[in-house]
């Protein structure tokens, strides 16, 4: 029997019908709700414009505008570097002097104590420091670990070198990022008598970067990164990631290393882990173990946005990067090839590339008989599938000229690959005639590069390259570097000279030191236009209490009245001076009386740069006057010209 409805219940056929009332109030709601979505569309875009804005400054491409370092062999600015990569040179050489007095050589790998090395690459010049440049007392000097100050001259360097005097960055949101391994300064022997209250922090790793910001007054994130032998490229993600999260305008980001104490040295040798004859073989047959060394290499960073509104020289960019680590592997210091392989792939994502995108990779490559093919089997699990053989990537490590760089290696290795761009030229490795057998180099996808390779610009997409770097400790990092972006040639209006071309230095011997730097640079580059020179002199760099102008009519002028300076020769054209302590600004009006017929006749006919805006001042006077404040300056003769010496001509013409 059927359930009767109540009267509270519609009867079936009712929910069917197309003319039922609730289908018209549907209608009514329908165009409400139409309304409201019109009214929200502008927010919409809004929210969605701005998710995009935030999505494209997370992915920005990151500019370096400067690089700056030292490297064993002498080697004191990427030029050099250079000049030692494209000669295929080994920067290696003996145990440092500070280490002599030690008897530290024994062949035997059993002797305790000893190293069977006696090789590696080792800075010059360490005990070299101006302390009094950077506000330090010479008691505190002796207390700083050299590491401190090595980053403390580079990144002054890094900076000037990106046209960015350091004391125009007092109280900017700047960062520094630094890699190290820690310190090993005084552990040869520590008098606790000794202790003056500077070694702490002449030691601390911690002060290693906030000794550079309290110098320069940086007041950007001030972080040192210690995963060994990684530390200077997850310093580079890390800096990379502030600059894209707003955290700081500049980054300087690196790394160093010195060997205060042959520490390293005689571990490794307990360990059999170190090539005997101090070299590292990277990717080769006869790879033994790797060869240490010491470095320090500072990039300045800004995002690419910033960078071209700046007009700053671009040398590369950086289009991804990421970092990881080796968790639980065959050892706490053994190579893990998965984690290498994601790490790699990781930064591709962050790049937004894919591996058929990539040129060549600067290797991590230390030369040990296990750690390289771990590394090439890694690199092939990315870049083997479907790479055409005609086609391979490009593989190599500068470890094999100057050694293992340790806290330094990965900003080093970035270095040389941003050379590799701007020269067209991928350097060959050395040590390796015979690749490692113990590497498929068939199916890789990779060729290591035994002879220096062409790697010339194309109209097709941007030069890329890989550089990777990992940390006895796990922690493994990579970076995608991409070729500078094409720069618009813009004309420059010809500045004729004379022209002064300013240099200085906290003391007389520096200024001349300075001159003698300019002069040596020019005679390398005598093409350099005079106007450049001078502009960079006066704008870019910092001005020191010593100060010296030289007032020079072309470059080669230029560069003779350097050599004048540095070799303390008394030129005219040359004016030197002590700064006095900057006092207010005070400007000066002249009243009547100074002026003469034809004042300004000889400067408005030679030079340009007065003659254009005497112009300009001519072409708004003349309407309001009707004369011509050129031609009373010049001295011109003719009706209707007004004397110099009335007072409504006498006023403007001053």
């Amino acid at each position: 029997m059927g359930q009767v409805p109540t009267g509270r219940q519609r009867p079936r056929h009712q929910d069917r019908c197309p003319l039922a009332p609730v289908a018209q109030k549907g209608s009514m709601v329908s165009n409400s709700h139409q309304d409201r979505m019109e009214a929200a569309l502008p927010a919409i875009r809004a929210l969605q414009k701005r998710a995009a804005e935030l999505e494209a400054q997370r992915s920005e491409p990151i500019a370096v505008v400067s690089m700056a370092c030292r490297l064993p062999g002498g080697i004191a600015s990427p030029e050099r570097f250079w000049e030692l990569l494209a000669a295929g040179g080994d920067a290696t050489g003996d145990l440092p002097e500070r280490w002599k007095s030690l008897d530290l050589y024994d062949p035997d790998p059993e002797a305790e104590g000893k190293s069977y090395a006696q090789r590696g690459g080792f800075l010059d010049d360490i005990e070299h420091f101006d302390a009094a440049f950077f506000g330090i007392s010479p008691r505190e000097a002796m207390s700083m670990d050299p590491q401190q100050r090595l980053v403390l001259e580079t990144s002054w360097e890094a900076l000037e070198r990106a046209g960015l005097p350091a004391d125009t960055l007092s109280e900017s949101r700047t960062g520094v990022y630094l890699g190290t391994m820690g310190s090993d300064y005084g552990d040869l022997g520590l008098d606790l008598d000794a202790l003056d209250g500077y070694v702490s922090t002449g030691k601390a790793s911690s002060v290693l970067s906030g000794r550079v910001s309290y110098s320069l007054g940086l007041q950007g994130p001030a972080i040192t990164v210690d995963t060994a032998c990684s530390s200077s490229l997850v310093s580079l993600h890390l800096a990379v990631q502030a600059l894209r999260g707003g955290e700081c305008e500049v980054a300087l980001a690196g790394g160093v290393t010195l060997m205060s104490a042959p520490t390293l040295f005689v571990e490794f040798s307990r360990l059999k882990a170190m090539a005997p004859d101090g070299r590292c073989k990277s990717f080769s047959a006869d790879a033994d173990g790797a060869g240490w060394s010491e470095g320090v290499g500072v990039l300045v960073l800004k995002r690419l946005s910033a960078a071209q509104r700046d007009g700053d020289d671009v040398l590369a960019v950086i289009r991804g990067s990421a970092v990881n680590q080796d968790g639980r592997s065959q050892g706490l210091t053994a190579p893990n090839g998965p984690s290498q392989t994601r790490v790699i792939r990781d930064a591709l994502a962050a790049a937004k590339l894919a591996a058929a995108d990539i040129d060549a990779i600067e290797a991590h490559g230390t030369g040990t008989s296990l750690g390289d093919p771990i590394e090439a089997g890694a690199l092939a699990e990315v870049f083997g599938p479907d790479r055409d053989p005609a086609n391979p990537v490009r593989l190599g490590s500068a470890k094999s000229n100057i050694g293992h760089t340790q806290a330094a290696a990965g900003v080093i290795g970035v270095i040389k690959m941003i050379l590799a761009l701007e020269h067209e030229q991928l350097p060959r490795t050395l040590h390796a005639e015979q690749p490692s057998a113990l590497v498929d180099w068939d199916t890789s996808g990779l060729e290591l590069v035994q002879e220096p390779r062409d790697w010339q610009r194309n109209a097709d997409r941007p030069r890329r390259a890989g550089v990777s770097s990992f940390g006895l400790s796990g922690t493994n990092a990579h970076v995608v570097l991409e070729e500078a972006p094409a720069r618009e040639a813009v004309a420059a209006a010809p500045v004729e000279g004379p022209l002064p071309v300013v240099v200085s230095g906290r003391t007389e011997s520096a200024l001349r030191a300075q001159a003698a730097a300019w002069a040596d640079w020019l005679e390398g580059d005598p093409g350099v236009p005079l106007a450049g020179i001078a502009r960079t002199a006066a704008r870019h760099r910092t001005h020191l209490e010593h100060r010296a102008a030289a007032v020079a009519t072309d470059t080669e002028d230029a560069t003779r009245l350097l050599r004048a300076l540095a070799e303390g020769r008394a030129d005219d054209a040359v004016v030197s001076g002590t700064a006095g302590r900057a006092g207010r600004v005070v400007f000066v009006f002249p009243g009547q009386g100074p002026q003469w017929v034809a004042m300004g006749r000889e400067l408005l006919a030679g030079s340009a740069v007065f003659g254009r805006v005497v112009g300009e001042c001519d072409r708004v006077l003349a309407p309001l006057t009707g004369w011509s404040v050129r031609d009373v300056l010049a001295g011109v003769e003719g009706e209707g010209l007004p004397p110099v010496d009335r007072v409504d001509v006498v006023q403007p013409a001053l």
